[in-house]
């Protein structure tokens, strides 16, 4: 597949007490694709987010945002490129003494100059954007799962980022919330353009929003590709996360 990559990996190694997790992770994310990420836990799939936000640093190896290595920056230089990213955390994550509106608008309040008369019509357009107009007074604790779920991707949106990362985005909701939720995904990608990476286990809910499919086990990738060529992979171990539980 010929792309301009937005995001690369090249050769990274990650330790924990003396547990390799990471073994040479080799992955390209092209400018403007969705790529999943699957594999069981403790693969190595939310340390390579981690990583790509600078969180964590990789022991050996290179990372790239835009071509511009990240692997070995401090924080102050990081924060542009952090700038540039949108993170939706399994858990949704939000401030529960806050009210919808306050936790949308949470970065831009702390670290914009923008006008407040600004900033909630950019929260108004979010959660317009997530079918949740309206909302701006509620607590997170009247809230359902799916609906702490859009609320958190307004927030990753707030800042208008070129990257989204989504870690587990379906974990623990029911059917219809969850293909909701991928319909957002989708609709992010295709009306802001966005890179996207989505971590998860959960295969239906992976191949119905993602362009290309990345298998990782034990920190290395097995295969990578349209859904179709995974589907289709010869390696025995892609073959058989595929299938799920006999």
């Amino acid at each position: 597949m010929e792309c301009t990559f937005k995001i690369q990996f090249e050769n990274v190694y990650k330790d924990f007490e003396q547990k390799q997790v990471l073994r040479g992770l080799d992955l390209g994310i092209c400018d403007g694709e969705t790529l999943v990420l699957l594999g069981r836990s403790g693969s190595g799939k939310s340390v390579t987010l981690k990583i790509l936000l600078g969180l964590l640093r990789p022991d050996d190896g290179k990372v790239f945002v835009d071509n511009q290595e990240i692997s070995d920056l401090d924080e102050e230089s990081l924060f542009p490129v952090r700038k540039k990213i949108g993170m939706l955390f399994q858990g949704a994550a939000l401030f529960d003494s806050m009210t919808v509106g306050d936790n949308v608008g949470f970065a831009l309040y702390e670290h914009s100059k923008l006008p407040k008369n600004e900033i909630r019509e950019i929260i108004r357009t979010n959660l317009a954007f997530v079918d949740l107009a309206g909302t701006e007074d509620m607590m997170p604790a009247e809230l359902s799962g799916g609906m702490r779920k859009r609320v958190a991707l307004a927030r990753a949106m707030a800042n208008k980022p070129e990257i989204m990362l989504y870690d587990e985005p379906t974990t623990g909701l029911d059917p219809i919330t969850a293909t909701t939720i991928n319909a957002l995904i989708r609709k992010t990608q295709k009306e802001y353009g966005v890179t996207s990476i989505v971590v998860t286990h959960e295969l239906e809910s992976g191949f119905s929003v993602a362009d290309r499919v990345a298998v990782i086990n034990e920190g290395v990738i097995l295969e990578i590709g349209s859904k179709e060529q995974v589907k289709n992979s010869s390696n025995q171990f892609v073959q058989t996360f595929l299938a799920g539980p006999k």
